[in-house]
């Protein structure tokens, strides 16, 4: 029997592929942006078929919603149509393939997708599942036992309302941290560098008033002499 959630799942990766060839291969910047958009909505279906809202959400929200948004501003102070190159990129073509190649045979050791047996499934999950990851049992009060047996005071007893949010609490906490950090970095950086510099801050030298006054004259002269 065809387990019917394989299916839709084989189906969403074959529209996501070729929706990411699709964006590789247009020219209009404006099609390939909301390409850009359509795929980042079927990764959310993707994820949300794997019962990862959290993820799913902010993938709809930030790939398909934001990014697009800055992408079609973009659009207006860039050209519509990317360059045409003639040839192919032999280097980095064989760079890719290679790349993909290693890939590939990293993953023949790699356990079988679904099997029970796999470690991820007999040592992490059934902690996120049960709720005793460490860093969530110390937020629930010891007098109230364990989040699934139920108090009127806390619906979850201070823990993560199901298993993907758990473990993006548990790991992704530390990304996310790091991922501030450097988007703070970031916009420090393009302030230093877009800001307008004016005379007497470091590395800018002043200009001589004669500086500053001869190409007026200059065109002040050439306008008297063509009234002449």
């Amino acid at each position: 029997m065809i387990n019917p959630i394989l299916v839709l799942d084989v189906f969403l990766l074959l529209l996501v592929a070729a929706t990411a060839i699709a964006v590789i291969s247009v020219r209009s910047l404006f099609s390939a942006t909301i390409l850009a958009g359509i795929y980042s909505l079927l990764m959310a279906l993707v994820w949300t078929n794997m019962h990862a809202l959290d993820v799913a959400f902010t993938e709809a929200s930030v790939g398909a919603g934001i990014s697009t948004i800055l992408l079609l501003g973009a659009l207006v102070l860039t050209k519509r149509f990317a360059k045409k190159e003639a040839t192919v990129h032999v280097p980095a073509l064989l760079i890719c393939v290679i790349t993909g190649l290693v890939l590939i045979y990293g993953t023949i050791d790699m356990p079988k997708f679904g099997d029970p047996n796999a470690p991820i499934h007999t040592h992490r999950v059934p902690r996120l599942v049960q709720q005793q990851v460490g860093k969530h049992e110390t937020a629930a009060p010891r007098d109230k036992g364990h989040a699934h047996e139920g108090h009127p005071d806390d619906d979850f007893n201070g823990h993560a309302p199901n298993t993907v949010t758990s473990l993006l609490a548990a790991y992704r906490g530390y990304d996310t941290m790091f991922e501030t950090a450097v988007i703070f970095v970031a916009g420090i950086s393009l302030l230093l560098l877009l800001r307008r510099r004016r005379e007497g801050d470091p590395g800018v030298v002043a200009s001589s008033p004669a500086d500053r006054n001869g190409p007026r004259e200059g065109r002040g002269r050439e306008t008297e002499g063509s009234r002449s």
